[in-house]
């Protein structure tokens, strides 16, 4: 049993969707950063960095902070979603290391300066809106002829997906993707991430 604690985010959404592909129970517990609940003390404690999302796993008596190192967790405990082969394992977690390092980091300027405040930064805006768009053509390229990014549906498309969720906060056009819109419009369609996308909150997945 899971404690998970989390907000409707692209970063929170990662951990609810991986919940629910692998079918482990879960109580979510609300963190709404909009309210800066996540400086509270006793969160802290479970995410000394103030971010969510956040999980205990309750059986085994662990707290985890930062969504790739949880996805890696469950994926561990659950002995699903990370493929067993060498080649496509390590594949899932470069992948998984390339949204944590990148395409997160650098679509949450985007979102900033292009979505939240417009007009402040054409210097921010031309900056964080080119990166998107080279992220996007190597997550394009990465798709070209295989369904899912790491040759099977892992924890890094788990990652990866609920920020291009976001992608008209982006000024990006997936019909220019025709790679990403596939795959996006593919893993859209799972139950598990249906239901994982609206924890903690209801909310429409937008499709192109």
């Amino acid at each position: 049993m899971f404690d998970l604690y989390t907000f409707g985010t692209p970063n929170g959404r990662k951990v609810s969707i991986a919940l629910e592909e692998m079918g482990f129970d879960y109580t979510v517990h609300e963190v709404d950063i909009t309210r800066e609940e996540q400086f509270d003390p006793a969160f802290l404690k479970i995410s000394p960095n103030n971010k969510i999302p956040a999980i205990v796993d309750r059986d085994a008596g662990i707290s985890l902070m930062e969504s790739g190192a949880i996805l890696y967790y469950l994926a561990t405990k659950s002995g699903m979603f990370l493929p067993k082969d060498p080649h496509h394992h390590w594949e899932a977690l470069e992948w998984l290391n390339w949204q944590m390092g990148g395409f997160g980091p650098m679509l949450g300027q985007a979102h900033h300066f292009l979505k939240f405040n417009p007009g402040v930064s054409d210097y921010a805006e031309k900056r964080y809106g080119d990166e998107a768009a080279r992220l996007y053509g190597v997550l394009d390229r990465q798709l070209e002829g295989r369904e899912y990014v790491a040759g099977e549906y892992s924890i890094a498309d788990m990652a990866i997906w609920p920020w291009a969720a976001r992608w008209q906060w982006q000024t990006m056009d997936l019909n220019a993707l025709p790679n990403v819109k596939r795959w996006y419009c593919n893993i859209a369609e799972r139950p598990a991430v249906v239901k994982g996308y609206n924890v903690p909150l209801e909310a429409k997945i937008p499709m192109p």
